[in-house]
């Protein structure tokens, strides 16, 4: 999707070796870690007679644990399956990449921590992790070449 609908680079130019690699971390990374977090936090915070205080416990303890570690891994592992150095990745994009992850995601984690079962919250993960994850190969794939720029403010 990040290479055809933000970046159009049009078909014949498409990188599937880059789309197998995002597939690999979603699939043998993300899903089953975040299946586990998600069990995590439903089984260990909890305030039962202040609801609203367990929303904002687990909102923070996702953006400061799992997002970043996530985030962290996410860039390593694409820059160790690319062959390049995951420090040089992870200096030129991860900071900038975590602000935008904060400015998205604990708006999305306290819909979801509030009124989905636990059963279905990947699956909400899921679907705004379609945008997300365009957003993520676009930044993977600047990775220390140039500045991260907003995605939506960049120019055609």
């Amino acid at each position: 999707m990040a290479q055809q609908a933000v970046e159009r680079v049009g078909p014949e130019k498409h990188n599937f070796a880059r789309t197998g690699r995002m597939a690999l971390y979603g699939g043998a990374v993300f899903g089953p870690a975040a299946t586990t977090w998600f069990s995590l936090l439903a089984r260990r915070i909890n305030f039962p007679t202040r609801p609203n205080l367990t929303i904002a416990a687990r909102v923070l303890t996702d953006q400061t644990v799992f997002a970043s570690t996530n985030l962290f891994c996410f860039l390593s592992s694409m820059a160790i399956m690319e062959g390049t150095d995951p420090r040089e990745k992870l200096s030129g994009t991860y900071w900038e990449a975590l602000k935008k992850n904060w400015l998205v995601w604990p708006a999305v984690q306290a819909v979801n921590f509030r009124f989905v079962p636990l059963e279905h919250r990947v699956l909400v993960v899921n679907v705004v992790s379609l945008g997300w994850n365009c957003y993520l190969s676009y930044v993977n794939s600047q990775g220390g070449k140039e500045k991260i720029v907003d995605v939506l403010d960049k120019e055609e």
